[in-house]
């Protein structure tokens, strides 16, 4: 499980599937940033990590300061499903 830091809007949200660096990931939980007085583009700031750590997300068996963080463009971002 990681934090993903996504400059610009794919289109995604909340159970998301989607694919960077090679791996499929699942967008556990996503807050959009910069709507109001941010960049020029939105950020999406989103937890994500694979399928079968979805229950430890909804049990917050997790540090959420403990997690790895990575900020990439939307570009970089393969969106394979869109939402659940």
């Amino acid at each position: 499980m990681q934090k993903l830091i996504i400059r610009g809007d794919p289109g995604i949200r909340k159970g998301a599937i989607i694919e960077y660096e090679g791996e499929e990931l699942v967008c556990f939980g996503i807050n959009r940033q910069g709507d109001w007085h941010g960049p020029d583009r939105p950020q999406l700031w989103c937890t994500v990590g694979s399928a079968d750590e979805e229950k430890a997300y909804e049990r917050r068996q997790y540090i959420p300061m403990h997690l790895d963080v990575e900020a990439v463009d939307a570009e970089d971002i393969s969106v394979i499903q869109a939402n659940a």
